[in-house]
Parts: structure tokens; sequence; C-alpha cells
């Protein structure tokens, strides 16, 4: 048998952790008690771009609320009110830096095939109408290189649209055209540069408090695209002043990007100014909608600025309120109070830990912080924990700790060891049987071997066993239904191609019944060499092999969560431990085994291991004497009774425990200890070692 196989990581669990580290955190927790640092508004990017270390773009925002926004500008020497947007009317926003103008038309037609051509590609377009001229363009992008390069893209992916048009960088240079008293005058003079085949657009200038209207002419990337900006609007005029890229500003231009069947116009509003802030506020308290972050809405403030070169977009509101929107995106809403409230005081540790680590933000609204998904996920339950444990933190030796939680630890969680590869004494694995209450209400899989030699699994809804037995003793299935499903994985899914179906009279072998994959129990695979490679390819950093022919687990940390995987006997060197989760297509967590499912290992009397593979012909010794087996389709059975089959075409699977990283609170877990009656400060210091709760 496959040693793999056959030596499950799930006896690695150590039984009765549970009422010992509860009873040790609760009696040896030291008592020295230290405040809870205070924030009364905390900042949550949506979108940013930091590099490596947090990269979150769009090219424009689409906001919209049941009331007015007010739109202010801040930047050095000036804070003012500059418009207001009427309730429930869309408007969009982005930043002056790099994009490319892909071309210009009279047709809409082609306008919105070419957009639509671009959309499908990373190179996402915006529409602008000029009078009855369309301007296409793509990005905006963070340096003028990348602009360049988005430029061929767009050159290639648009060429049956440009009519003998070249698809050219553009940028925050401009030249002004003057002053005006009204928006009205502002627009006659930037008409007559339109006129004239220059880009030109009316800007509303802080000026002291009150708005002023000016005319900038051309949006040049580089000096020398200035220079001849300037010569081509001299031919107009020749009072043109050149501005400053730190010159604050607000282009006025009419977008018609929201619906390329038919041309629908929304206000846009281009920020100009390095130092420009944004900041966008519903009258009377009223939430905004954002268009491009799944159209959620959001309470408090909005704030627009550029950070390497690209548009930033942060939530900034009452970090109480923050925290409804959190707790309940984290954790349902339906579970116990106890649990809520350990998700609270976990939520609100954790971010108060992160300080202003994203430089312009506190935090950002994905899971590499904490899931935020604005006012849809606020509930009376969650509300409720969070106002009952206001102000409350984990604290360990008089210091906030940083309180990671995951979905689902396995029934262990994980030392830290196995995550980051370093030690943390507040990490270590603890029993945690509330995992598999995620399992609860879902149906068992019978895993059957097909007439045709394929196998899958069949819902046991669907299923009912005939009685009669293979001469191993594997029962034989039917199902009651016509045109069952048999799936590649004990689960509904919709977008993948069942492996076989049955109708009622139809039999099949049953190798063994199984959960549901789900966060706590779980399949993944079977996975080719090919796939596998293609996964693990710049995850690690040793070279891979041509081809993997064997994939081995050959060391398990404290939780019995993978250490080192060895392929073809040699290892796989990866950062850190829990980068076999994206190295093998994404799995659930590294508590793992993998089957071989092209081969199987025999342990001969004499203690000798070998390796049969599928198109191996083996000799064997039965009770009706000698004869010889092809490895391909045949059934092999541990020694516990567990059965499979030995597929013709090899791969691998992996099948495991939990969902996320393992460390700290597993919240499914919380959710056991909550209804087994643990109060949320028991909870909290099962899963983070020594620790006290503290109120500032």
């Amino acid at each position: 048998m496959d040693r793999n196989w056959t030596k499950s990581l799930f006896c690695w669990t150590t039984k009765g952790l549970l009422s010992l580290a509860i009873a040790g955190s609760l009696w040896s927790a030291p008592t020295v008690h230290a405040a809870a640092p205070a924030l009364d508004s905390i900042r949550v990017a949506m979108f940013l771009d930091l590099g490596s270390q947090y990269k979150s773009t769009t090219n424009a925002v689409t906001l919209k609320s049941g009331e007015e926004l007010a739109v202010s500008i801040s930047a050095p020497g000036a804070q003012q009110s500059l418009v207001s947007i009427p309730a429930n009317q869309q408007a969009r926003m982005s930043v002056d830096s790099f994009r490319v103008k892909v071309l210009e038309t009279t047709d809409w037609k082609t306008a919105s095939d070419a957009a639509n051509k671009l959309q499908a590609t990373s190179d996402k377009p915006m529409l602008f109408a000029d009078g009855k001229v369309y301007k296409l363009y793509v990005g905006i992008y963070g340096s003028e290189k990348a602009a360049r390069d988005a430029a061929a893209r767009a050159s290639k992916t648009a060429a049956a649209y440009l009519n003998g048009q070249t698809p050219s960088v553009k940028g925050g240079l401009h030249l002004s055209a003057g002053s005006y008293g009204s928006e009205v005058e502002a627009e006659t003079v930037r008409k007559s540069y339109a006129d004239a085949g220059l880009d030109a657009f009316t800007v509303i200038v802080p000026n002291g408090g009150t708005n002023a209207y000016e005319v900038w002419v051309g949006e040049a990337a580089n000096t020398a695209d200035l220079a001849v900006l300037k010569s081509e609007a001299a031919q107009v005029s020749g009072a043109l002043i050149e501005l400053s890229t730190n010159t604050p500003g607000l282009i006025l231009r009419n977008d018609v990007s929201l619906n390329l069947a038919n041309p629908q116009s929304a206000a846009h509003y281009m920020l100009s100014g390095d130092q420009s802030i944004l900041r966008i506020e519903g009258r009377n308290g009223a939430a905004t909608n954002v268009k491009e972050r799944s159209d959620r809405t959001y309470r408090g403030v909005l704030e627009i600025g550029q950070k390497n070169g690209q548009l930033y977009l942060i939530n900034e509101l009452p970090f109480q309120e923050y925290l409804y929107s959190v707790v309940g995106a984290e954790m349902s809403a339906s579970w116990g109070a106890e649990a809520l409230k350990a998700q609270a005081v976990a939520a609100r540790s954790y971010a108060l830990f992160q300080g202003n680590k994203f430089e312009v933000a506190h935090v950002v609204d994905t899971t590499l912080s904490q899931a935020y998904y604005g006012t849809a996920y606020e509930y009376p339950s969650i509300i409720q924990a969070v106002d009952a444990t206001e102000g409350e933190v984990v604290t360990k030796n008089g210091q906030i700790v940083e309180t990671v939680f995951a979905s689902n630890s396995g029934g262990m969680t994980a030392d830290s060891t196995e995550v980051w590869g370093n030690r943390n004494d507040l990490f270590a694995a603890v029993e945690s049987p509330g995992d598999s209450s995620s399992q609860a209400a879902l149906k068992s899989w019978y895993h059957v071997l097909l007439s045709n030699g394929n196998t899958g699994y069949v819902r046991e809804d669907n299923v009912k066993e005939t009685g009669n037995k293979t001469s191993a003793g594997l029962p034989y299935m039917t199902v009651t239904a016509k045109d069952t499903n048999v799936r590649p994985l004990p689960l509904i899914q919709s977008n993948v191609e069942p492996v076989g179906k049955m109708n009622p009279g139809d039999t099949a072998v049953v190798l063994e019944k199984v959960a549901e994959s789900n966060s706590y129990d779980w399949v993944r695979g079977p996975y080719t060499s090919e796939q596998l490679l293609a996964s693990l390819k710049g995850k690690t950093t040793n070279s891979l092999p041509a081809s993997i022919t064997t994939l081995d687990v050959t060391e398990r940390g404290p939780s019995g969560r993978v250490l080192t995987v060895k392929a073809n006997g040699q290892g796989l060197d990866v950062k850190y431990p829990d980068m076999f989760r994206s190295a093998f297509n994404g799995l659930p967590s590294t508590l793992f085994d993998i089957e071989s499912t092209g081969s199987y290992t025999v342990l001969s009397a004499n203690g000798a291991v070998s390796t049969v593979t599928s198109g191996q012909t083996v000799s064997v010794i039965s009770g009706s004497g000698n004869g010889s087996v092809k490895g391909s389709g045949t059934v092999v059975m541990n020694g516990t009774g567990k059965a499979r089959v030995v597929e013709n075409s090899p791969g691998f699977k992996f099948t495991g425990r939990g969902f996320g990283h393992g460390l700290g609170m597993s919240q499914w877990g919380a959710k056991g200890m909550a209804d087994e009656g643990y109060d949320y400060k028991q909870i909290l210091q099962h899963y983070y070692r020594d620790t006290i709760i503290t109120k500032d």
C-alpha cells in the first residue's frame, strides 16, 4: 500500500487537550493589565497600489448615494468644497496620471466595439464624449513606461478599429488658458481649442475658499510632448501658462463608459495634483455605493488620492461601525452570542495591532487584513456583540497581540512553525473539536467504482445498497433516480462535467463513504504531473523535475500540518510551509495527505517495500492459486479496510482538513465552544496562549 495513503495525518491529534488548554489559560494568565490603544476612526483601503505589499487597482470609481454627495478637496494651501453630486445620480472619479488615448471617432459603434474588446483585457477602457466625438482611453498606469507598454498592447487589441490612428501615452502635464468667472464662460473658451483639434478641459480650481473655472489644454506625458503641445496651442492663442503636476484641480469630462450598448452620460471628475485629496461624504450621514467594489455601500467618508501613480480609494469611518461590518462578514450572525463576542474582540485587536501598515490606511478591505464589505453585513446580533465588548482587546505581557484567525482549523490549530516557519509563543497547536460542526448539516457521499473502471462520488440521498458484496467484502450500490450524476469530487460542481451517470438497476462497487467536501473535510484533485508543475512554478526556490512520478509528505509539524514534501525524492523548497497551499493548486489548508492514484505500495513479509504502477503486472498467490494482476483497475485495500482503485492515468489526490492557515482562533471552533457553554474570554484564551482581555 502507498505509505502516505495508509499513514493518515489524523492520527496526530492528541485527545484531551481542549480542557487542559482552557484550564491553563484561565488560571495561569498574567495579572498585569494594559490599557487598549484608542482609535476613534479607521481608514480602510479598497483600491491601493503599494507594489508587492498590496496591489488592487482600478482606473476609475463610480459613486452614488441616496442623498446628495458633497465633494471637497484638500491640497497644500487649499481646503474647500468643490461640487455636489445629486442624490441617486452616478458620478465617475479618477486621478490625473499616465493613461493611453487609443482612438477618437464620431461613430459610436466603433468606439463601443473597441471598448468592449479592451474590456476583456487587463487594459480597462474609459470612454468620453466631447460633443459628437468619442475619445477612448485605457489605464491609468503608474509610470510612462507602463503606459507605453499598454499602448503597444492596445494597438494590437483594437487594431480593427483604429482606422490609421496610433494609441498614444497621455499624462498630467497641462497648459492653462486662463481663469474665468463661470463654467459657461470657461466652456466657451475650451470649445475653441477643441474645435482646433486639441484636447482641452474645463477645470474647477480651488481659489481661497471659492471656486475658479480654468481651461487646461493638452495632457502631455513628458516635457518633449509638452513642447510640441505648446507649439500647437500657440496657433490658437499664445497666452498659455505651463502648469505644475502639483496644481490641484478637478478636470470635468463627460463619461459614457457605463453602458457600452447605448451612450449614457455621467459626470466624470479627474483629480489633478500629486498631493491633492478628494473627500466625498453623503449628506445626513447617508452611505455611498461603490460600483467597482461589488456594488457595496459604505458608511462614513470616501477619500480619493494618488499613490505610486495609481488611484487609491479609502473608506474612513468610526471604528465601531467598521467592526459591525467586519464581524458580520467574518462570522455568521446566527451563531451564538459568545462566538460573536470572541470574533468582535479578535477583530478589534487585530485592527489596532496593524497601526498604519498600509501607509495611507490602517487596513485593507480584503482577507489580507479582515473581510470588510460595508453595510450589507451589519446585523442586530453582530452590533450587539461588538457593543457588548466595546474597547476590549487581547493582550500579552502588557501589549496588544495580533489576533490572527482562520475559518476552520480541521480539528487542530496550527503551530506558528507550520505557517511562518518560525516560533511565536502566542500560537500553538491546540485541539479544536468544534470545527467539525461545519459539516453537521451536509450529506455523506459514496465513493464508487463504476462498471467501466471509472471512479466518482454519488450523494447518499441518491443511493441504495443492494445487499450484495464483492469477494473482498465491498458492498454494491445502485441509485434511486434516473440520470444520477457521478461527480469527480464529493460535492456538487455545476460547472464541472460528471464522470458518468447511473440509472436504477445499474450497480457500482462502494469503495468508501466520505463526508461532503467542506471547510472541515475536503478532497482535491487528482492532479496530473503537468498540472502540479504549472502550479509549483515560481513558488519553489529550487529547480523542479521535468515530470513528477512520486510525491510524498516527509515531515509534519506539531498539529500534523505539512512541513516538507518531496517530489521524486527531492525536497520542494518553499519560502514558508503555508505556501504549500498555493503551490498545490490552492489547497484549503496544509493539513493533508497525498494519494498517488496511479500506483500502490506493497510491504512484503520480509520487510521489502515495492511500488506497483498502473502499467505493471504482478504475480500474486491467492486461495485459488497463482495468477497475475495488472496495476490499472486493481482495487487495493489497506489494513483498516479502506479501498481505492489504481487509476490508469497517474495523478495525485489530496485529502485533508481545515480551511485557511489554521493559526490562532478557529471561527468554527469558536462556534463549537460557544455552543458548549464557554464564554468569549474562555474561547479567546484557549486559542491565544497566556493572554488576558483588557479594556481601555
